[in-house]
């Protein structure tokens, strides 16, 4: 049995920057215990991955989690979280300290590297939380 919360998070941007979504799944080993899907406004992509790295500790906290693993798809964020690179994009800076405050929270928290097709219910979650605010913003009738 993994002791451990598993956590894999998304974050999406359609144009890069352009509408934007997270996607946040927090599981056990034998359930589903947390799905986030939320539109997170007009914005990049890596601040997307941040902003749901972020909202997945937070929520994992709340829940009261104390040791995680967390499963994104995005090497930047992995790598930076993991001190193998630095941050230079100062948009990210903040993002990036904010995460580092909330993995010290944890008694264990290590963050992995997975391929896409391994990230896809987190992929999918933040792309339902695109689509949900744009059919919010959608007239209710088109031109006739």
């Amino acid at each position: 049995m993994n002791p451990f919360a598993q956590i894999f998070t998304d974050g999406a941007a359609r144009g890069n920057p352009g509408p934007a979504g997270i996607g946040v799944v927090i599981r056990n080993d034998k359930e589903v215990l947390l799905e986030v899907a939320d539109y997170i406004g007009k914005t990049t992509n890596n601040i997307a991955e941040y902003m749901a790295f972020i909202r997945g500790l937070e929520e994992a906290l709340d829940m009261g989690e104390r040791s995680i693993e967390v499963f994104c798809d995005s090497e930047l964020l992995v790598k930076q979280m993991n001190g193998e690179y630095k941050v230079k994009n100062e948009g990210l800076t903040p993002l990036f300290l904010h995460a580092q405050s909330l993995a010290k929270k944890f008694k264990h928290c290590r963050v992995n590297y997975i391929p896409r097709e391994e990230n896809a219910q987190a992929d999918k979650l933040a792309n339902k939380g695109i689509d949900q605010q744009t059919l919010k913003n959608s007239p209710l009738f088109d031109k006739i």
